[in-house]
């Protein structure tokens, strides 16, 4: 499915127009002016999956957070903006083939970071629970308790469970999700396959951040599941050799100058790993 056919950027003629015109002096940047072009990048044709690849400084998060913006695709996150940034948008413009759906979003890294944040935060909660639960069991498991009435019948219960389950059977029981069973890069995960639905279209920010390798292949099979059977879109900012690899992605170098198309198998990234690997496969 293709929502965003393309979208334009100004170039650095138009850019320079508006500097020039501009009156104030007390502003040392004009971010995001002044990016974009410095690598000639004034258009983005979009597949179903377009990747945007850089080094640091190269302009792939500034080129998703101005897409995001003009498109007013929601967000969790604020992010870098500037005084010109609403004058930078005016000079932008965008197609669509299809129209771009309520749910379609924004997520970057610091959307995956927060919500790792929440979860440990709950964990936390968790942990002063389960002390608790241990407690609870053992003064239930051991206590010479007799029922004298109808107010006893709690505590009853508690007794009865406790001398029938083993401690750890007690405090899972008790504790409705569990959230410490998931890992830092399963949190990260879940995230994506929470937030991800049918029908949209998604920028995603260097998305394998928090992940380990394995789990990237895992967000890689799903991103791909998600385009093949499920309507969605993305847009994808990434240096990660997994990510590149998604079937038909197009993936436009910002390393280079003018912007240029590639395969992943060409990307400089990409070819150090490949390279470092020949270089020692006789070790494994």
């Amino acid at each position: 499915m293709l929502y965003l056919s393309h979208f334009e950027f100004p170039d650095a003629e138009r850019e320079y127009d508006f500097i020039l015109e501009l009156k104030k002096t007390c502003y040392d940047t004009v971010y995001p002016f002044q990016i974009l072009s410095r690598h000639r990048l004034t258009m983005l044709d979009f597949e179903p999956v377009t990747i945007l690849y850089g080094g640091n400084g190269s302009g792939k998060t500034t080129a998703l957070n101005v897409m995001a913006e003009k498109l007013c695709l929601s967000r969790e996150t604020r992010y870098n903006r500037s005084n010109f940034f609403e004058n930078y948008l005016e000079l932008c413009d965008f197609e669509t083939e299809h129209k771009i759906t309520e749910g379609s979003a924004a997520i970057t890294s610091d959307d995956v970071f927060d919500f790792m944040l929440n979860l440990r935060s709950i964990n936390d909660g968790v942990d002063t629970k389960r002390d608790a639960l241990f407690q609870e069991y053992m003064d239930a498991k051991y206590s010479k308790f007799q029922m004298k009435s109808l107010d006893d019948y709690d505590q009853l219960k508690k007794v009865c469970e406790a001398r029938s389950r083993t401690q750890s059977k007690y405090v899972r029981n008790h504790l409705a999700g569990n959230v410490r069973e998931h890992s830092n890069g399963e949190s990260a995960l879940m995230y994506f396959t929470d937030r991800i639905k049918e029908n949209g279209l998604y920028l995603l920010d260097e998305p394998e951040n928090s992940l380990s390798p394995d789990r990237q292949q895992e967000l890689l099979r799903f991103l791909e599941d998600s385009v093949r059977f499920y309507n969605c879109q993305f847009v994808i900012s990434t240096h990660s050799p997994f990510l590149l690899s998604m079937r038909d992605a197009k993936i436009y170098d910002l390393d280079e100058e003018p912007v240029d198309v590639k395969k992943w198998t060409q990307l400089s990234n990409v070819r150090a790993y490949y390279d470092f690997f020949r270089l020692h496969e006789s070790e494994f």
